[in-house]
């Protein structure tokens, strides 16, 4: 196992050669030249007439593939373009500015559905699939999620048995909430090897034209209407036994990894919308007159301009952070820092998305604006690769289970001591820098820090292998390590903005915004001890669940 670099940090060993030698590598010649072609696209393809439609023209999908859309991340070894992933996320974020709807076919395809063969096949696999998925001629989609199961992928219900021959699998199964369904010509699917030992899963490339796989209609969805979400059936379909990915048994390793990637390309969508809607606000906020005044010089507008800026840089810089970790530790486990990431960018975006449209007022709610389709389009954002609510207790129990797998493999005295550990407190840290901003930062970030170690080692001693039921007190953690995150991978993004001389002013007072933001976190989620509003929630609750309440359902 690579990189685990939020687990080291709460264990208190900072790895500041990673925060130290980050770097941004792109090339945006070609970063340009494919958006350009995107809004070329999209200019002889009209957005309004497609989402009435309610699908993607065979056109439509033809100039997508003319312009290599579906082969972005590709090598060009295979016919792909060869983007790195800092130039793949930063072609999401620019593509999620224009149309989000139009783009996920492509950016589906590409994060999740053919992740598994780019990261795990073999190079027969890679040599069948890559240059017709390259080209578009192969659409790929990702088959996880269940009827009965989303999150809780470990106990999904699909099956796969070795025929007598051993020359294929049979699998049979029902995924639901399948993007790109009825686009697909192949899905990387998911399903249990043994039927006792849950989890033990493999990843399969499965064809959609083999007999046996049935796709349903599209759903109809509350918005990214362009794009295809459909049920999809496998009933005794012959899978040849070369199409299954990795080994017997990494089905679920494979699908984890490639929900990190998945979560990345939700959080750099995330920027891309709440930079395109920063500019939509100081444009209206500067030309709107109220009372005598441009509305910009009301501070409860600015208050939503500052957060839409803030929340924008801290999001592109935990992701690219995050990538970077990827790019220099191919095998570097990131499921907490994607998982921040995914949580910090999606929440965030919603909010600011929200406020775009309240500063343009009555204005605002006209669907002849984009902010009501915007809005539509992404909400779907904070429940895709997790929801809001699993990516705020995910981290802890990760970090946990990874504490627990190390301390049963310690004599009892290695065990205290490396709780010990845990409790100390470790402040020993290389200087971000000299600006104050820096060092205020630091030393939040340090509070932090030390603030979520003693609550992880809190719930390991107290709660143990029942502490999954204390979501309020996990939410805390995760409140906690993302603040910290969040200043490590701003603090690393302006210290190479500083090594490149391009740091302004600007970039010093979001550090400062974002580090009172982290301060107060701190002070307000620290306690072991639940909350008062906690402890008013679980005596309502309990009037709920007893039937005391009166109100009618």
């Amino acid at each position: 196992m690579g990189t685990r670099l939020m687990d080291q940090i709460l264990r208190g060993k900072f790895d500041e050669g990673i925060f130290n030698s980050y770097e941004e590598k792109i090339r945006w010649d070609l970063v340009n030249t494919i958006i350009e072609d995107y809004q070329r696209l999209l200019e002889t393809s009209s957005s309004e007439e497609l989402e009435k439609r309610g699908k993607l023209t065979k056109k439509v999908l033809k100039d997508m593939a003319s312009i290599g859309l579906f082969g972005l991340n590709i090598p060009e070894t295979y016919g792909g373009r060869g983007l790195n992933l800092q130039e793949y996320l930063t072609v999401v974020a620019e593509m999620a500015k224009i149309d989000l709807s139009i783009s996920l076919v492509s950016l589906a395809h590409l994060s999740i559905g053919i992740k598994g063969i780019l990261l795990f096949g073999s190079r027969e696999q890679k040599e069948r699939y890559l240059p017709k998925a390259a080209s578009g001629d192969l659409i790929f989609s990702y088959a996880l999620t269940e009827p009965k199961h989303g999150s809780d992928a470990r106990h999904i219900e699909t099956r796969v048995e070795l025929a007598p021959d051993g020359q294929y699998y049979i699998l049979n199964g029902k995924k639901t909430y399948i993007t790109n369904a009825n686009y697909a010509g192949a899905f990387t699917v998911f399903a249990q090897m043994d039927p006792d030992r849950p989890g033990f899963m493999g990843a399969f490339i499965v064809e959609t034209g083999w007999e046996g796989v049935s796709i349903e209609k599209d759903m109809p969805k509350m918005g990214l209407k362009a794009s295809s979400t459909a049920a999809v059936t496998f009933e005794n379909v012959k899978v040849p036994k070369e199409n299954l990915i990795g080994d017997p048994g990494d089905g679920y390793k494979i699908a984890l990894a490639i929900l990190s990637y998945g979560r990345l390309g939700l959080a750099a969508a995330s920027f891309g919308l709440m930079r395109q809607s920063l500019k939509d606000m100081i444009k209206r906020a500067r030309s709107r007159v109220q009372f005598g005044r441009n509305i910009i010089d009301f501070e409860l507008v600015q208050e939503m301009i500052v957060k839409a800026k803030v929340y924008a840089a801290v999001t592109r810089a935990m992701t690219f952070f995050t990538s970077y970790i990827l790019e220099k530790d191919p095998g570097a486990s990131v499921a907490v820092e994607t998982s921040h990431c995914k949580l910090f960018g999606t929440t965030r975006a919603w909010d600011v998305l929200y406020n775009a449209l309240q500063i343009h007022g009555g204005a605002g709610y006209l669907s002849t604006l984009p902010f009501e389709k915007r809005m539509r389009d992404f909400r779907v954002a904070t429940i895709f690769e997790g929801t809001t609510e699993i990516h705020s207790i995910y981290p802890p129990l990760w970090i946990l289970r990874q504490w627990k797998k190390d301390l049963s493999k310690e004599s009892l005295v290695e065990k205290a001591k490396n709780i010990g550990s845990l409790l100390a407190i470790h402040d020993k840290w290389e200087s971000w820098g000299e600006e104050l901003e820096f060092q205020r930062a630091q030393r939040v970030c340090n509070k932090l820090v030390t603030s979520a170690r003693m609550l992880l080692t809190f719930a390991m001693l107290r709660y143990g292998d029942r502490v999954s039921e204390q979501e309020f007190f996990l939410r805390r953690i995760t409140s906690l390590s993302l603040y910290a995150f969040g200043l490590i991978a701003l603090g690393a993004v302006l210290k190479y903005k500083k090594r490149q001389r391009t740091l302004r002013e600007e970039d010093l007072a979001i550090l400062e915004y974002f580090t009172e933001e982290a301060r107060l976190i701190q002070k307000s989620t620290s306690s072991i001890l639940p909350s008062p509003i906690e402890k008013a929630h679980a005596r309502v609750m309990e009037a709920i669940s007893t039937g005391e309440s009166r109100d009618e359902v």
